[in-house]
């Protein structure tokens, strides 16, 4: 599913002739197989952002590279990358990231819109996904409208509707009180076993990070353990 191999990446401060070098991640190396949830923990500033925004392309790793379904993604530019997020990946955000301004239904539609599904095929689809997350009665809900775990599901259902084999998490449970956390972790081991969803999250949680088949520990740029929670 993903292989990240030998990536070092840092980031340029500064204008020519005045700049600085910052190192954010050292020759790191790991695999996701199809079907595992893995976590990535790390306190802040240990690379885990940055690691997940290179595998979802939104950066370029200044050395190595990464193969998300057998496809070099490291080397595509921006378009093609644009098209692989569209057809493989979804992803959950800490805030949700849901467009106020339109409804739960409408902001779980929207990628249906993007990929050019037609108006009948995508309301039943949207439909279908709503009852599927539990929130069949609040399709017309606005965010604002919504507490904080529909909330969540909203998002989880927008990552879903493409049903992409591949759900990248950033901190997907840090606006949640603990009870809602418990439920949302619940919901995604659902997903994972009944749809064998893969999902790599990052996360600073030892909750969150305990639903992982495995998890990956980064310090200082560097990966310093790997293995079951425990």
């Amino acid at each position: 599913m993903i292989n990240v191999n030998q990536i070092t990446h840092h980031f340029v401060l500064g204008k020519k002739g005045n700049k600085t070098i910052v190192p954010v991640l050292k020759n790191i190396s790991f695999q996701v197989n199809q079907g595992e949830i893995v976590t990535i923990v790390g306190r802040s500033g240990s690379g885990k952002s940055t690691l997940l925004n290179l595998i979802s392309g939104f950066i370029h790793p200044t050395e190595g590279e990464i193969i998300i379904q057998d496809k070099k993604v490291s080397e595509f530019n921006e378009t093609e990358f644009a098209d692989f997020r569209l057809q493989h990946m979804g992803f959950i955000f800490q805030n949700f990231q849901l467009i106020p301004s339109m409804t739960a239904f409408q902001n779980i539609e929207l990628p249906l819109i993007l990929k050019g599904m037609s108006e009948n095929a995508r309301r039943k689809t949207t439909a279908d996904m709503l009852k599927k997350v539990g929130l069949e009665d609040f399709g017309e809900h606005y965010p604002s409208e919504l507490s904080g775990g529909q909330q969540q599901r909203v998002s989880i259902a927008r990552a879903l509707v493409l049903e992409p084999p591949l759900i990248l998490a950033d901190e997907p449970t840090g606006s949640l009180d603990s009870e809602t956390e418990q439920d949302l972790l619940q919901f995604i081991r659902e997903l994972n076993r009944d749809l064998g969803v893969t999902f790599l999250i990052i996360t600073h949680d030892d909750e969150v990070a305990r639903i992982g088949d495995r998890t990956i520990a980064l310090a200082d740029g560097k990966i310093v353990e790997s293995g079951v929670f425990a």
